[in-house]
């Protein structure tokens, strides 16, 4: 019970830290403003990690990709603890490249739940207050997934059903190329274990 809430605590805490790393680089990746609440807290919360990295690893292709290393390592640390605390002791040297590609599924993961989110958001604020400071925002980080099926979709009766499409395609990639790489991760560390 003492174990399931450390766990817990600890994947509530990296999680956050985690979750914000990546809203940051996601919203460079995508334009968004940084002029809003939930920007500027994600950049709080994460400067002092990113920008010492920013020196030694420049963006490229327009990315922030010194903020997408930092949550990789913080996931990454985040499962050798858990690995460790499964295994009441430290992770084998073969161990950690199978906890490097769990870590990176789990980002995948964190993506997708940070682009569900920002759609839920932005389809609640289309409806009841478009002019919202923070809906540039929201359509920055869900336009390029809206966009496509909204040319190829008319709406119905005057309501957009792209979001809910999208919600859709977003849940179908969790459930099974996600899920199937989280399977192959947990069978390499079973492998790696033996």
């Amino acid at each position: 019970m003492i174990t399931q809430a450390i766990v817990f605590v600890l994947d509530a805490i990296f999680h956050l830290f985690v979750l914000a790393a990546l809203l940051r680089f996601w919203m460079q990746a995508f334009r968004a403003s940084a002029r809003n609440p939930i920007a500027q807290f994600c950049m709080a919360l994460t400067d002092f990690a990113v920008k010492p990295l920013r020196r030694v690893v420049p963006g490229l292709f327009n990315l922030d990709w010194a903020s997408f290393i930092v949550a990789l390592v913080f996931e990454f640390i985040l499962q050798m603890l858990l690995v460790a605390i499964v295994l009441a002791g430290t992770p084998t040297a073969e161990v950690l490249p199978v906890i490097l590609f769990m870590a990176f599924v789990k980002l995948i993961r964190l993506s997708i739940y940070i682009f569900i989110g920002a759609i839920i958001v932005q389809a609640v604020l289309s409806w009841v207050n478009p002019h919202h400071p923070v809906a540039p925002f929201f359509d920055a980080l869900t336009r390029p997934f809206l966009r496509p099926f909204q040319k190829a979709v008319p709406t119905i009766g005057g309501v957009d059903i792209t979001p809910v499409l999208v919600l859709i395609g977003l849940q179908l990639i969790l459930m099974l190329p996600v899920a199937w790489l989280e399977s192959e991760g947990v069978r390499m560390m079973q492998r790696a274990l033996l």
